[in-house]
């Protein structure tokens, strides 16, 4: 998972960088190892800035003060496997053909065939583990068999066939071609979001790509659709130009990766027809439901156990609200977070990720003092977060600790750009649910189902007469993937995170990109 962005200002005098920056601080929350920006001018010239942090460090002012052009691309990175040097920050670039540079949101489940045309076929040089900087030279290549001094649309629709039909996994994207335009393409079963939108200024239309709506409409941008799977929309620089929309491919499906709902997106994010905040609460209330059955079926049967309703915060919230409210119990705010902690399960290692959760999150003694309570939180992953959690509720005076997860237990590694671990790192790997309960030390143990979960989002689109998603990926809960995935490239995966985790073997990575100017580097 990852943020991304695109922009394209009618007015050619104008900084497109401000903007990106302004929107990279609203899909913060989406990548916080890295960010980075590129921009063009008219002429077709491209500065950059980029690093390792969060953007309040990289962007400082004296970085971006030369960020010039109308035109440019954002990228906030979300590691897949920890941490990763300066060279692996986004966008990427290559010269040839025609100044290129992306911002990639995704994974790709191929990279090996790729890495293979790449090097035996186009003979395309890669400098970088990333599966991003592949999917550039493979555009790239494609490009490059028009062997013209200048494209057009066409030849843009065109290379992107060749990509579709060379690229397997999940990509949501943003291109910059230099003195061109911007262009947005998703995959043929829009596993990762993309929008786009437009505002009137006075010099013509602006148009803005997002992985999130909140992006745009915090700047002003209406009209605001998605990008559909197979699709793309190219935003030439001319002024009064309108977008491009092209089916590169057929739809295979409609499936966005249910976690976009269950922990990553803003609350305020509606992703593809879908009310992020609207669905949580839908996710809380069945989970009301389902614990309600199973400790007896009432209501006076859960608080004969339950006293007290508290959320992990604080994606989880709304759902443990609902559940309260589903319940009759009261609900209680018992932790207090430490908003300067990134999210602890993309840290490296357990002793991390445990010390982390102390930084974290604070309980609140009074709420827990000789009370019976049920913890809400959004997923479990490897355990350690809700481990951490039920014995710091205990520390505090707590009676009895229930927790309760709005996801379906988690069984299966995440293939297209979230790092839920190696599936054998998963705490409810191949475990029944009482293995799991007495893994994490607590009393009780509730967990949403799939279909409770499906259902949740569903009734939380907009227009529930008119939801395009035809299904939704949930390979993490019952290992089917909707690209289709082989044993092969999971072990791969396996084998990538156990280098960067494993000092002894993490492959040596240069700390800065040899591609070009990095404002990011200066003070």
């Amino acid at each position: 998972m990852c943020g991304i962005l695109g922009l394209v200002l009618a007015n050619p005098n104008e900084s497109a960088a401000p903007e990106i920056l302004e929107g990279c601080h609203y899909l913060q929350h989406r990548g916080q190892d890295a960010c980075g920006i590129m921009t063009c001018e008219p002429r077709g010239r491209l500065y950059q800035c980029k690093g390792n942090g969060m953007v309040r460090d990289v962007f400082t002012p004296n970085r971006t003060k030369n960020l010039f052009g109308n035109m440019g691309i954002g990228h906030l990175r979300y590691p897949t496997a920890g941490t990763s040097a300066n060279s692996e920050a986004q966008p990427f670039y290559v010269n040839s053909p025609y100044g290129l540079s992306i911002a990639h949101n995704g994974n790709l489940t191929n990279t090996n065939a790729l890495k293979k045309y790449v090097d035996e076929v186009v003979h395309r040089h890669i400098n970088t583990d990333s599966d991003s900087e592949l999917l550039l030279n493979v555009m790239a290549a494609k490009l490059q068999e028009f062997n013209k001094r200048r494209i057009n649309p066409e030849d843009i629709v065109e290379a992107l066939k060749g990509v579709y039909g060379l690229v397997e996994g999940a990509f949501a994207c943003t291109l910059m071609i230099a003195g061109y335009g911007v262009v947005g393409f998703r995959d043929a079963n829009g596993i990762r979001p993309l929008v786009y939108g437009e505002r009137l200024s006075e010099s013509g239309m602006d148009y803005m790509f997002a992985s999130e709506n909140i992006a745009l409409e915090a700047r002003g941008f209406t009209n605001i659709k998605d990008v559909l799977p197979g699709q793309a929309v190219i935003i030439t620089k001319s002024m009064g130009a309108v977008p491009i929309i092209s089916q590169i491919v057929p739809a295979v499906s409609y499936s966005p990766c249910i976690f976009e709902y269950v922990y990553f997106a803003r609350p305020d994010s509606v992703i593809d027809g879908i009310s992020v905040y609207r669905s949580r609460i839908e996710m809380g209330t069945a989970l009301g439901r389902r614990i309600r059955e199973d400790l007896g079926g009432s209501n006076e049967d859960v608080r004969k156990l339950i006293d007290v309703v508290i959320p992990v915060p604080d994606t989880s919230n709304p759902s443990a609200l609902s559940t309260a409210t589903e319940l009759g119990l009261p609900y209680r705010e018992g932790f207090v977070k430490n908003r300067y902690v990134g999210r602890t399960f993309i840290m490296p290692n357990q002793s991390e990720r445990r010390s982390s959760v102390r930084r974290k999150l604070n309980a609140n003694k009074f709420e827990f003092h000789g009370k019976s309570v049920l913890l809400v939180d959004d997923s479990i992953v490897r355990g350690t977060t809700s481990f951490e959690i039920v014995a710091m509720a205990k520390e505090a005076g707590a009676k009895k600790v229930y927790l309760a997860s709005c996801s379906p237990p988690i069984r299966y590694n995440h293939i297209y750009g979230i790092d839920l671990a190696d599936s054998k790192a998963l705490v409810a790997h191949n475990k029944e649910i009482e293995d799991v309960r007495a893994a994490l030390s607590c009393d009780g143990l509730f967990y949403q189902t799939v279909e409770d979960l499906v259902t949740s989002c569903k009734k939380a689109a907009l227009d529930p007469n008119n939801l395009p998603i035809t299904q939704f990926e949930i390979g993490v809960f019952n290992g089917h993937y909707i690209t289709g995935i082989d044993e092969k490239h999971l072990k791969n995966l396996d084998k990538e995170k156990k280098m960067f985790i494993d000092d002894k073997l993490k492959p040596a990575k240069s700390e800065s990109d040899l591609n070009i100017y990095n404002s990011g580097s200066e003070q």
